[in-house]
This record gives C-alpha cells, sequence and structure tokens, in this order.
C-alpha cells in the first residue's frame, strides 16, 4: 500500500473514496481503501451532536444500554433492583432460583425448560454449561463433583470469541453491543441467522476451539429461544439476552399460556 493511498483517509484530505466519520472533536476513520475488511464491517459511531450515550466504549458494571434504551431495562425495575449485580450477573440470574449464589445443574435444567426447550436440549445444554462453566467459578483449587456455578465468579467463564459485550470483569460495554448491528448486520435494528453467521466467523479468535463451540452453542440456544417468526431476532431482544430480563418474560409468557390452555380445557 502507497503513503499517498493511506493519506486519503488519514482524516486531513477529502476524498470520495474514503470512509471518514466526523463526530464531536474530530474526524474518526473507520475504513481504509485499500482493506476491503474495514469497509464490510464499519463500527459503530455516534453522529448526533447530542449523543443518546455517552462514553459508548466504556463497559457500565451494572446497566445493558444500547441506543434504544439509554437507561437499560427499566420494565419491573430491572435496572433498579439488579444495581448491585453486574450485566453477566444478571444473565444468570434467571437459572439461580432461590437467589443463593450457585447455580446446581437441576437449575439450569429446570430453566431452560421453563424457556421452552424439550426435555433432551435442556438436558445437553446442562451438561455443556456445567461441564465447560464450573470449575472456573470454582472459590477453590478442587473441582466440584456436583458441578456447581458460582455467579459470584461467572466473569472467570469469559471466552474468546464471543462480541466482545461483556469485559473481563462481567460489564456491559454499550459500543461492543451496537457494534454487532453495525458490522454484521448493516445497521439494521434485528439480526438474522445469517447476520448472526457473519459475526460468528467476523469474530472468531485463532486456536480458540472452545471458544468457537461456546459462541456457536450460545447464539444457537438464543435462537431456539426467541424462534422469531420472520427470522428477524430483534435488537431489544437481544439486549434483553445480555441482562437475563427477556428470559423472566419469556418464561411468565409461556406459563402464563399454559394456564389458559389448561383453563380452557
Amino acid at each position: 500500500m502507497s503513503h499517498q493511498s493511506s493519506q486519503l483517509v488519514d482524516g486531513t484530505h477529502s476524498d470520495p473514496t474514503s470512509q471518514v466519520d466526523i463526530n464531536g472533536n474530530g474526524n474518526v476513520v473507520r475504513a481504509l481503501p485499500d482493506v476491503p475488511v474495514t469497509r464490510q464491517r464499519l463500527p459503530f459511531l455516534q453522529e448526533d451532536e447530542k449523543p443518546r450515550i455517552s462514553h459508548t466504549g466504556t463497559a457500565r458494571a451494572n446497566l445493558a444500554i444500547s441506543m434504544e434504551k439509554p437507561d437499560g431495562t427499566t420494565e419491573g425495575d430491572w435496572a433498579a433492583r439488579n444495581q448491585h449485580r453486574t450485566v453477566l450477573q444478571q444473565h444468570c440470574l434467571f437459572f439461580d432460583s432461590d437467589d443463593d449464589g450457585v447455580i446446581w445443574p437441576r437449575d439450569t435444567f429446570l430453566g431452560f425448560h421453563k424457556l421452552g426447550f424439550g426435555i433432551a436440549l435442556s438436558l445437553l445444554a446442562t451438561f455443556i454449561i456445567h461441564a465447560n462453566f464450573s470449575y472456573p467459578t470454582l472459590p477453590t483449587f478442587f473441582p466440584d463433583p456436583f458441578l456447581r456455578v458460582h455467579i459470584q465468579n461467572i466473569h472467570k467463564d469469559k471466552h474468546g470469541s464471543d462480541s466482545g459485550t461483556y469485559d473481563t470483569e462481567g460489564r456491559f460495554i454499550p459500543q461492543k453491543f451496537e457494534d454487532m448491528f453495525s458490522k454484521y448486520a448493516d445497521g439494521k435494528d434485528y439480526m438474522t441467522i445469517w447476520d448472526i453467521s457473519r459475526l460468528m466467523k467476523g469474530q472468531r479468535c485463532i486456536v480458540d476451539p472452545i471458544g468457537w463451540g461456546a459462541q456457536f452453542f450460545e447464539w444457537l440456544a438464543t435462537y431456539i429461544m426467541l424462534w422469531p417468526d420472520d427470522g428477524k431476532m430483534q435488537k431489544e431482544d437481544l439486549r434483553g439476552v445480555y441482562d437475563g430480563s427477556i428470559f423472566f418474560t419469556i418464561a411468565g409468557r409461556r406459563a402464563q399460556n399454559q394456564r389458559s390452555a389448561k383453563n380452557k380445557s
């Protein structure tokens, strides 16, 4: 690549072939003419003079926020009731039914079943989760024969090849969440299975089989749980997956439908 072509996008030249964005105090170069992948995967950038989210790259400890939900999940006072938990801890809360901070395999099985997964899939999910994610969260060096997951240490289960929306302490990074839609869904407010495929391929790290497998399992489970009729997983639903609030919504709706069906029979 020549020095001349690199200058076309260095923020000092106004070349129509470059991808230069103006935001606030200066030029933000998001893509280069000679590097196609940077054009194909444009990161999210707020263009408003008064951004809805300040410091999008700064991780939020207890709020899963987006451009549409700058205050996080406010329904049912979710954000207020869980302000003492990280977003990743909130993600796990549904499966800790007795709120003791420990998720047993039985808890995971029942949780998946309440979300609409059949017995076989619930058993498979329980095995995958506890076989892989129990040990890193233990408060001791010795393995737990019961394969329990301790929510207090759930940040230690952070794996590679993911979207990067959770940081290594379990916080939520708005920039990374918005990047999923900007980079892999052409800025839409939903993602299809093809968008997810592009995301998984784009976020894949080298020599990371555990991360590849975890990423595939997590997105597959998410799609099965949401199962959109039109094939579009809505942005707000995916944000609710990250902070776990949608799990309670789906389980509550399913329970209500089951009660209604029982009363009609």
